[in-house]
């Protein structure tokens, strides 16, 4: 750890505050670094040496209309904690930029190790299978919680919720969009045409994939991570992002976002998907709209992160390759609207 400024973070600044808000939490001199990982938020662990705290904050530079949002992640997980969904526990929320030069909020670091695609291999094949159950029975309990129950009957308008979300990341498209993407106003004209009726009404995590889990040395999901687009809506939403990031999206020149590999001992997307409707009791007939959603979402999200990359606003390794996945993306969206187009006839 360093005891410098990193980079959106001062230090000085950060241990003041906290010595104002919370006096006693840290006694020795603050250290800190970057974490790894994320495209998105900027992850902090810092510490005095006996206590050591995750801090998470905005990206730096472009930032999209109503994302990134730190209120709404400290939100959701204190709302979470004691519930069946394992999250850290939060320590506090900033939400003055004057003291970081973004709103941001601290909580416990949790002891565990995030799965990448790199690291999957270490696993086996027996604690590869386990790992898989454990994440999508996590969604499910995710998705059986009742955000009423919770305080979080007000987190989002579920009525013309799926509307609402092919309209927003369009926008979200349009705020970041920089260069010609091939199909991508034509999937999000297919996706309006045909959005189904929804079942249920869940909280949703957003962006729920392998590596927004925390794994134990035992092999238990102590924490879901990466609330910034927590929501209530429609639960396949979540479902349907996470099929896409299951199976990994491949690029030209080598840019990918690996998915898990069933050689290793994971289960099968197909599989995880009819655990999760033993679960849940739902109807996935309609699952490959969800799909080639979340294609969508996902393509506009790291469209936002080529933005910023092209800008000079973006820290860290491969965000040159980011947007090389866009159009693939969008691809397999329109391939898999061409799949369901007999249960989704044109009128």
């Amino acid at each position: 750890m360093t005891t410098d400024a990193l980079p959106g973070l001062a230090l000085d600044r950060l241990r003041h505050y906290l010595d104002e808000v919370r006096p006693g939490l840290l006694h020795g001199p603050l250290r800190g670094e970057t974490l790894s990982g994320g495209r998105s938020n900027l992850t902090y662990v810092v510490g005095d040496g006996t206590v050591e705290l995750v801090v998470r904050r905005p990206p730096l530079g472009h930032v999209l209309a109503t994302a990134h949002d730190m209120s709404r992640e400290y939100r959701v997980m204190t709302a979470l904690a004691g519930s069946p969904v394992p999250v850290p526990r939060t320590v506090l929320l900033c939400e003055d930029p004057a003291i970081i030069g973004a709103p941001f909020y601290v909580m416990e670091r949790v002891e565990g190790t995030v799965y990448r695609a790199e690291q999957t291999a270490t696993l086996g094949p027996d604690r590869a299978r386990a790992l898989s159950l454990a994440v999508v029975d996590t969604l499910a309990a995710l998705h059986s919680v009742d955000p009423g129950g919770v305080g979080l009957g007000d987190l989002g308008r579920p009525e013309g919720f799926l509307e609402r979300q092919v309209r927003r990341w369009r926008q979200q498209l349009e705020a970041s969009r920089s260069r010609e993407i091939d199909g991508v106003d034509a999937l999000a004209e297919r996706l309006e045409a045909r959005v189904p009726a929804p079942q249920a009404t869940s909280i949703l995590h957003g962006d729920y994939k392998l590596d927004n889990v925390m794994v134990s040395s035992g092999g238990e999901i102590v924490a879901v991570l990466d609330w910034e687009m927590a929501t209530l809506g429609d639960p396949l939403a979540d479902l349907g992002l996470f099929v896409v990031y299951w199976g990994g999206v491949r690029a030209l020149g080598g840019a990918c976002i690996d998915g898990v590999d069933p050689g290793l001992g994971f289960a099968r997307a197909d599989e995880l998907v009819a655990r999760y409707a033993g679960h849940t009791g739902f109807d996935l007939s309609n699952l490959d709209w969800y799909v080639a959603f979340g294609c969508f979402k996902l393509a506009v999200i790291l469209e936002g992160i080529h933005y910023r990359f092209t800008r000079g606003q973006t820290v860290g390794e491969g965000f040159d390759r980011i947007g090389a996945l866009v159009e693939p993306l969008v691809a397999r969206g329109l391939t898999t609207l061409d799949e369901v187009s007999e249960m989704f006839p044109e009128q």
